[in-house]
C-alpha cells in the first residue's frame, strides 16, 4: 500500500475525529493506515491481535474497525463473529452496530462470502489502494452516522411511551416487566381505561428478544366484527365485496416482533376461535384463502373488562383466556399512585408546550396539591387532557385560577346557583326544619349539579365520575327536576 499512497488532498477530506480501530498483525500496514487516517483528522487505535483488539474496545469508543482476516495464529473472522454476536437473551452486543471492513492479502471467495454473512460492511484486498480505502472508510462512517440518527430518533419516539413514576407500585410494575420481558411467555395486561396498558405493552416489547421486530397494535374494540378476521389474518383478492387486492394481516405483519391485542374482551367469538388457533399452532389462513401460513410473534393482550366473568357468561372463550393469561400484569389506577402526579404533570407540560410551540410553563405548588386530591376516574389519560387545557389557557405560570371547577378552580356565574355552594359545616343551618329525605334530595341535587358543571353537562363522563350508569343518571335528573342546559347548552353523550 505504501507505494500507492496518493498525494495529500487528492481525495476530499473525511469528516474529522471519528475514532477508527486498525486490527492487523503487520506493523507496516497499521502504520500506513494510521498515517492516511490521522492525516484526515481521525483518532486511530491499533491492535495486532484479537486479544489486543478486545482490550482497546473495552476502553475506547470506536466508530469503525479495519480488520485483517489473518492475524498470525488468530482468525479475524472469529473477532468479526464476536463483534456481531447476540447474547443468550437475544439482545445485540454493544459492538454489533460498528461497521467492520475486512482486509486480506490472500482473500478467497469463501472468505469474502463468510465475512459478508457475518455482517462485514466491505472486503478489501491487499495491496491496499489509498483512494479505495478513503472511499470505503467514508461510506462505512456515513453508515455509522445514519445508524446513530435512526437510534436517536427511535429513542425520542420511545421517550413518548416511557413508563413514568417513582412510587412503590410503579417500582413493582417495572420489576415484573424486567422479569417477564426477555421470555416468550404470553402476557395479559388488565386495568382501567387510561391507566397506560399500551405503555406496559411497549415496555415489554422494548426489553424483549424481538425488540428489533415490529410492534403491531390491534384495537379490537375499534374494528367492526365483520372486519376483524380480515384485519388480523389478511384476505385474498375477491374474498368478499370490496376485496380488490390481496392484503396482509396484522399477525403476518407482526412476524418476528410483537402483536398487541388491545381490548381483547371486545373481540367477537368467531375471531376468538381463530386467534386461539394461532396461539396453539402459529398457523392461520387468510380470509378467502386455502394456504396455511405461519407467524412467529410475541402476543401481548390487554383489557379493562373482567374476562373471568365473561367466561362464566359465555362471551369469552375459556381456552383462549387461559392461553392469554399466562403471566397477568395489572396496570394501576392513577389514584393508587397520586405521588407520581407531579412527575407526570411536568412531563405532560413539556410535551404539550413543544407540540403547541410554547415556552415551558412552570406550575404553582398549590395546583399540584389540588390534583393529588382528585380521584381521576379517567386516570393518566384524563390528567394528560387536563394538562393540555392548562398549558393552552394559562399565562406564563399555571396557577389555581386556571384549574377547571371540579379540580378547585373558580366557578363561572352560570355554574353558581344563588348563593349556595358545596356543603360545609357552616351552612348546614339552611337545612333546619327539613326532613332527612328533603335534606338528602337537596344535597344530592346540589352535588349532581356541581358534577354536571364540572364536565360541561357531558352525561357519560358525569355518570362515570359519579360511579353510576348513564341511564340511572338520566332517571335521577328527571326525579330531582334538574333540567338540561343548566350551565351549558351541550349534552354530549
Amino acid at each position: 500500500m505504501t507505494d500507492e499512497i496518493a498525494a495529500p488532498g487528492s481525495v476530499s477530506a473525511l469528516p474529522a475525529a471519528d475514532p477508527v480501530l486498525i486490527v492487523d498483525d503487520e506493523k507496516n500496514i497499521r502504520r500506513t493506515l494510521r498515517m492516511v487516517l490521522e492525516g484526515e483528522g481521525h483518532v486511530v487505535h491499533e491492535a495486532g491481535s484479537i486479544l489486543e483488539a478486545d482490550a482497546v474496545l473495552a476502553k475506547e469508543a470506536v466508530d469503525l474497525i479495519l480488520l485483517d482476516v489473518k492475524l498470525g495464529e488468530d482468525n479475524g473472522l472469529d473477532l468479526l463473529r464476536s463483534l456481531k454476536s447476540r447474547g443468550e437473551d437475544g439482545m445485540a452486543s454493544k459492538t454489533s452496530e460498528i461497521p467492520v471492513v475486512m482486509i486480506s492479502g490472500h482473500a478467497t471467495i469463501e472468505d469474502a462470502v463468510s465475512a459478508t454473512r457475518l455482517g462485514a460492511f466491505d472486503f478489501m484486498e491487499k495491496p491496499l489502494d489509498r483512494n479505495r480505502v478513503m472511499v470505503t472508510v467514508r461510506n462505512a462512517l456515513e453508515r455509522r452516522r445514519m445508524w446513530r440518527e435512526v437510534h436517536e430518533l427511535r429513542r425520542a419516539v420511545e421517550a413518548r411511551w416511557e413508563l413514568l413514576g417513582s412510587t412503590p407500585i410503579m417500582h413493582e410494575l417495572r420489576r415484573q416487566i424486567a422479569k417477564v420481558a426477555p421470555t416468550r411467555s404470553r402476557i395479559l395486561i388488565t386495568g382501567e381505561s387510561g391507566t397506560g396498558k399500551e405503555l406496559i405493552a411497549r415496555a415489554l416489547h422494548r426489553n424483549s428478544s424481538v425488540s428489533n421486530g415490529a410492534f403491531v397494535k390491534v384495537n379490537c374494540a375499534a374494528i367492526p366484527p365483520e372486519l376483524i378476521e380480515s384485519e388480523l389474518f389478511g384476505h385474498e383478492r375477491g374474498a368478499f365485496t370490496g376485496a380488490v387486492a390481496k392484503k396482509r394481516g396484522l399477525f403476518e405483519v407482526a412476524d418476528g416482533g410483537t402483536i398487541f391485542l388491545d381490548e381483547i374482551g371486545d373481540m367477537a367469538l368467531p375471531a376468538q376461535a381463530k386467534v386461539l388457533r394461532v396461539l396453539q399452532t402459529g398457523e392461520f389462513t387468510r380470509v378467502g384463502g386455502e394456504k396455511s401460513m405461519r407467524t412467529d410473534c410475541r402476543v401481548v393482550a390487554a383489557t379493562n373488562r373482567d374476562l373471568e366473568e365473561m367466561v362464566k357468561q359465555g362471551t369469552f372463550r375459556e381456552d383462549l383466556f387461559f392461553r392469554l393469561n399466562v403471566v397477568p400484569i395489572r396496570s394501576p389506577e392513577l389514584k393508587e399512585r397520586a405521588d407520581d402526579i407531579p412527575l407526570l404533570f411536568e412531563s405532560f407540560v413539556k410535551e404539550c408546550c413543544d407540540e403547541n410551540g410554547l415556552g415551558y410553563k412552570p406550575v404553582d405548588e398549590p395546583v399540584l396539591a389540588r390534583l393529588k386530591l382528585y380521584e381521576w376516574p379517567g386516570n393518566v389519560r384524563e390528567l394528560r387532557n387536563v394538562v393540555e387545557r392548562l398549558v393552552i389557557m394559562s399565562d406564563e405560570v399555571i396557577q389555581e385560577k386556571d384549574l377547571p371547577p371540579y379540580l378547585g378552580g373558580p366557578r363561572s356565574a352560570t355554574q353558581r346557583r344563588d348563593s349556595s355552594g358545596p356543603i360545609t359545616a357552616i351552612d348546614l343551618g339552611r337545612y333546619a326544619g327539613k326532613s332527612l329525605r328533603e335534606f338528602r334530595e337537596e344535597v344530592e341535587s346540589e352535588f349532581i349539579r356541581i358534577r354536571l358543571a364540572e364536565f360541561d353537562w357531558n352525561i357519560s363522563r358525569t355518570a362515570q365520575a359519579l360511579g353510576i350508569e348513564r341511564t340511572n343518571l338520566h332517571k335521577k335528573l328527571r326525579a330531582l327536576g334538574i333540567h338540561r342546559g343548566e350551565g351549558s347548552h351541550n349534552d354530549p353523550e
